[in-house]
């Protein structure tokens, strides 16, 4: 179960890490704790499934990256582990995930999203995707982004709920 002060980390990080340089001090001077009592409940957090990660989330238009495409593959399933690590790692790929098809109409199981500042950019990083993926690839798309979405992160109300739930199954931990 959630405590009160795990509760107040959560709301406020909603927003984002603080801008500063030592984010993780500014939350704790707003709690009354310690900047190590803030990382380690936020690693609780994290090794528990509260928090799936801590990273940045950039604006990539506000970086001149205005070209992002969501490219899918569909990949022979029993290759889909080793080389969705290989294109998870290549630095133009933000993200990267396995995801089920839905035949006959979605056959794609691969997701890697690329962003360039140009549309050759991206043309570029699709093709060494394409590249990597050799004669695994058996057919890909993109999606390209049309508009900004509102990028967040965790949010309260519901999803508090269901967080206590989760935490309620889980084998209790100290409280402070």
């Amino acid at each position: 179960m959630l405590d009160e002060t795990d509760r107040k980390i959560i709301q406020i990080t909603q927003a984002g890490l603080p801008l500063t340089p030592q984010p993780y001090q500014a939350m704790a001077d707003q709690l009354g704790l310690t900047a190590d009592d803030v990382m380690m409940r936020l690693t609780a957090m994290q090794n528990s499934g509260i928090i799936r990660r801590i990273g940045a989330v950039p604006n990539h238009y506000k970086l001149g990256y205005r070209f992002n495409g969501m490219t899918v593959w569909n990949i022979p399933d029993e290759a889909i582990d080793e080389l969705g690590q290989k294109v998870g790692q290549l630095e133009f790929v933000s993200h990267c995930y396995h995801r089920p098809r839905h035949p006959p109409e979605w056959m794609y199981n691969l997701f890697a999203m690329v962003h360039g500042k140009s549309q050759e950019a991206v043309d570029k990083q699709i093709q060494q995707i394409a590249d990597l993926l050799g004669d695994y690839n058996l057919g890909c798309d993109v999606l390209y982004s049309t508009k900004i979405l509102k990028k967040t992160g965790f949010r309260t109300t519901a999803r508090m709920q269901e967080v206590e739930q989760r935490m309620e199954q889980l084998p209790s931990r100290r409280k402070s």
